[in-house]
């Protein structure tokens, strides 16, 4: 055993649990694809003033949860904590909004990292899938993203997950109602951290999850009462083209997310299953991101999903992918001659796309065998001197146990059409 072990609230990814994480990403990042959405990568780290101006200063996650350290060079960066300011960062430096294509839809997949107390579900490096629909402003894009949410958990198997939708108003009737909400909060009994946050931004005083604080907002003023008329319209948009496609969501009018950023559109993946962390992904409309990080207007939506939680909320309806075997030939050799050849076959079959292993180390026929069950591979090729005199190596099928001799020259050709 190392002497090392993965720091606290992180986690390492191994065979065989490695590949359900890689099997979650893919369907979700599958329908993005069909949809026009091109696959970005930005660094693990970024200018801490991208996420204190983006985010928002007042936010647990700037405030409490970010990890920061500075360069040699003086320069303050953090670990990223979420992907939307990235993306949209590197989507500006690269001027892709200049190309003419608007909007710019971008899908990323990558590691985030937040300084949190450790529990199931929560950790300090967290996995995530990403989409970004850049510089248009239309309620088919919201639409079309939660629909392609939806669409990937539902390739998944997955059921019991709940989509909630709210509109957090826009910049002409978010204020009227920030007003009437400060008042209101500033009447209730509220700690002094909480009381500092309804100054700075009381719509977080909404999203404490806190029973003593939830029951205090019982009689909160509610946002949809305050809705501009313009943001009412593009709310029911939304609404109706969800409707339409069938996706079922629940309006709840107290949703506000953790970011500051969002506006009108916004939206969660909850899965009742998995207690108190019951988010699976979630996301919305940010309009003025570009701007408060020195872009153009570009107004924009998007979505994270959260592969760690997806996994959980698979887990909790009990959900086994059907994940293909990594191997489907495995080569046992026995002799020195035998290693060479089978090596040499192992190479051809690999050069003609089949998933091919080996029985390294010179290890016998008993232990070989069960190292060829244990990879799960279709058929085994066991060769030893004789076979080699005859020309010919023993091919057995291990799903019906029947095993029949092939020459040498013929193996790959006839191993590719019984995999074909």
């Amino acid at each position: 055993m190392s002497t090392f072990k993965a720091p606290k609230g992180t986690y390492d990814l191994t065979p065989p649990d490695s590949a359900k994480y890689l099997a979650v990403r893919e369907a979700i990042a599958a329908p993005l694809r069909n949809s026009g959405y091109g696959y970005i990568e930005t660094p693990g780290f970024e200018d801490v003033a991208l996420f204190s101006r983006g985010v928002g200063e007042s936010t647990d996650i700037v405030t409490k949860e970010m990890y920061t350290l500075t360069t040699k060079g003086g320069s303050e960066l953090a670990l990223r904590p979420e992907g939307t300011a990235s993306v949209l960062r590197a989507a500006l430096e690269a001027n892709l909004h200049k190309l003419g294509n608007l909007p710019v839809k971008l899908w990323y997949s990558g590691s985030y990292y937040r300084y949190e107390r450790p529990q199931k579900g929560r950790y300090r490096h967290f996995s995530q899938v990403g989409a970004e629909a850049i510089g248009a402003e239309d309620p088919v894009l919201d639409a079309e993203l939660i629909i392609l949410a939806d669409q990937a958990y539902r390739a998944l198997g997955l059921r019991e997950f709940r989509i909630l939708l709210n509109s957090l108003g826009d910049k002409e009737c978010r204020p009227v109602y920030r007003d009437a909400l400060q008042g209101f909060l500033r009447e209730l009994d509220l700690d002094e951290e909480t009381r500092r946050r309804i100054d700075i931004n009381p719509l977080r005083v909404l999203d404490d999850k806190r029973p003593e604080v939830q029951k205090q907002l019982a009689g909160a003023p509610v946002l949809r009462d305050y809705l501009c008329d313009a943001c009412k319209a593009y709310h029911e948009q939304v609404r109706d083209l969800l409707n339409e496609a069938g996706v079922i969501f629940e309006d709840d009018e107290k949703l506000v997310r953790g970011l500051d950023y969002y506006t009108r559109t916004t939206f969660e993946f909850v899965h009742d299953g998995l207690g108190s962390q019951s988010a699976v992904g979630g996301g919305g409309r940010y309009d003025g991101l570009s701007e408060m990080i020195g872009g153009p207007a570009l107004p924009s939506v998007g979505w994270a999903l959260g592969v760690d939680r997806t996994v959980l909320a698979l887990e909790a309806e009990g959900i086994d992918l059907e994940l293909p075997a990594t191997t489907s030939v495995f080569a046992v050799p026995l002799g020195e001659e035998a290693r060479r050849v089978l090596f040499g076959v192992v190479t051809r079959l690999r050069r003609e796309g089949v998933a091919a292993d080996f029985a390294f180390g010179g290890r016998g026929l008993k232990g070989a065998m069960k190292s060829a069950n244990r990879s799960g591979a279709r058929f085994t090729i066991v060769a030893g001197e004789r076979d080699l005199t005859d020309g010919h190596v023993q091919l057995k099928d291990m799903e019906s146990g029947e095993q029949t001799p092939v020459p040498v020259s013929d193996i790959v050709e006839t191993i590719s059409a019984r995999l074909a």
